[in-house]
């Protein structure tokens, strides 16, 4: 394999914030000595989550083996994902802002047309279905575990408890066509053609679109680290990936 110089698109606050967890989680568990200093490590691991780099990549281009790359990498994301916010805590945060915006995104995996439970009608594509959070600004508050990509929006919803959440906690949450019959704070357009529809709520359905424009900001955050484009790795292990780079953004972003 040749072997050449690559750059990683992210802050050095994202880089010194991973290298003082894996610095802490090596005291915490007596590691004297390891192949790659606290900070190579963290280096390795978002060359894999920002760029995508496999494993055999990594591996090559950090001078060690290829179980050793995958070690470190699962390694820094178990450390991350602990550290995203629960449901509960991203409710709490919610409660103090005017609304919320909730939507799903469907992050593609490499599975065959046989797996049906993965594959998602809507966007036409095998993936692993995840629910956001955001502020009325856009800017991510929670990310849900990861379901089979033919779970429905709503029902993905009903399962994580958002519905309920925010509901106890009276907070307004915009959502799209996606979530009929959810009830609670969640507000969605008007639903029937647009032809039939009365001035109206043809207007209401404008102003909800503008409102819920700006959730998009929040899945173009997500998709920004690149292996969350096209998971190659078993499904159990995508909650912990996306839970990681929330983890890892909202530390970064809050500093």
């Amino acid at each position: 394999m040749i072997v050449y110089p690559s750059g990683v698109d992210v802050s050095t606050s994202s880089l010194r914030f991973l290298a003082q967890q894996l610095r802490r989680h090596r005291r915490a568990i007596g590691s004297r000595w390891r192949r790659l200093s606290a900070g190579r490590q963290a280096l390795l691991a978002l060359a894999h989550l920002r760029v995508g780099h496999t494993y055999a990549q990594l591996a090559a281009g950090f001078g060690v083996g290829i179980t050793t790359a995958y070690r470190y990498v699962t390694e820094a994301v178990d450390l991350l994902a602990v550290l995203a916010p629960t449901l509960a805590e991203a409710v709490r945060t919610a409660s103090t802002k005017a609304f919320v915006l909730l939507d799903g995104t469907v992050l593609p995996i490499d599975r065959i047309a046989a797996d049906r439970p993965f594959y998602s009608g809507k966007h036409r594509k095998h993936g692993m279905n995840v629910q956001v959070l955001t502020d009325p600004f856009g800017r991510l508050l929670w990310a849900s575990p990861a379901l089979p990509g033919a779970v429905h929006d709503v029902r993905a919803a009903r399962e994580h408890g958002i519905i309920d959440g925010l509901a106890e906690a009276d907070v307004m949450c915009w959502a799209d066509k996606g979530y009929r019959g959810a009830g609670g704070t969640v507000r969605i357009p008007h639903w029937g053609r647009w032809e039939t529809l009365s001035a109206g709520q043809q207007a209401a359905n404008r102003s909800h679109a503008k409102i819920r424009a700006l959730v998009e900001q929040a899945m173009a955050t997500l998709k920004s680290w690149r292996l969350l484009r096209k998971l190659r790795c078993s499904t159990t292990r995508v909650t912990a990936l996306v839970q990681s780079v929330l983890a890892l953004h909202l530390a970064c972003s809050a500093g």
